[in-house]
């Protein structure tokens, strides 16, 4: 993959499944992600904003010395920046560097290559991520947060049959509603915000079957009286 300068993200080729808007990490900047605690690093800014190296440590259980080294790695990528607008003296602070990312697409790379093995690892560390966060409310949000909080907060497991493109353009009202809200709040958030985060997944079951001829006699089962929690 041709690349441009890894310091400036938005400059990376577009997603293909979100074109504009995220863009894909360069074969460098993935590889210096590709560290488990990279990816933890990376994930606590992009939630809860900037941070030390100090801080990120308390966090995450590291040393700021282990942090402090790992920051230096994702900064050189690109992928992180020194926010100069906090800390004094030689307090130094961090942020996720502004921009949406995507990893490679796996298909696209040889098998067992450095790069495919790269997304592997990242992609296995953000779904372990968003489990343990998702996992964490369940545990515990009933003690943190007010009802305020706990009646919006909603986890819903939809079952349809679909084509691939009805799959697409539900997909794209999804991101076209969630769009709105980024421009809205992601730089401007409103006095009282916490930090909310949100999981869509699509994708189609792997033990599932095609459906059939619709117009002939369709015995697939109606899904239409499913609980809320599950449709």
């Amino acid at each position: 993959m041709a690349t441009t300068n890894p310091d400036d993200l938005t400059a990376q080729p577009s997603s293909s499944r979100h074109p504009g808007i995220d863009h894909v990490l360069p074969s460098a900047s993935l590889k210096s992600l590709a560290h488990p605690l990279r990816v933890r690093i990376y994930d606590e800014l992009s939630a809860y904003g900037p941070l030390t190296a100090s801080g990120l440590g308390e966090r995450l259980g590291e040393s700021s010395g282990s942090t402090s080294y790992h920051l230096r790695q994702l900064e050189g990528a690109g992928l992180v920046r020194e926010d100069t607008t906090r800390g004094k003296g030689r307090e130094r602070w961090w942020e996720r560097t502004p921009g949406s990312i995507a990893i490679p697409d796996a298909r696209s790379l040889p098998p067992g290559s450095a790069d495919r093995l790269a997304v592997k690892l990242v992609e296995d560390e953000w779904f372990r991520k968003r489990e343990q966060n998702f996992r964490e409310f369940l545990s515990e949000g009933e003690h943190v947060f007010d009802d305020a909080w706990l009646d919006v907060a909603t986890s819903d497991t939809i079952n349809l049959r679909l084509t691939p493109e009805q799959l697409s353009g539900l997909v794209a009202d999804i991101d076209a509603a969630i769009a709105k809200y980024v421009t809205a709040y992601k730089r401007t958030p409103s006095t009282g915000s916490r930090p909310v985060q949100l999981h869509v997944n699509a994708f189609p079951l792997v033990r599932g079957e095609p459906t059939g001829d619709t117009s002939k006699n369709d015995t697939s089962p109606n899904n239409d009286t499913s609980p809320k929690e599950e449709r």
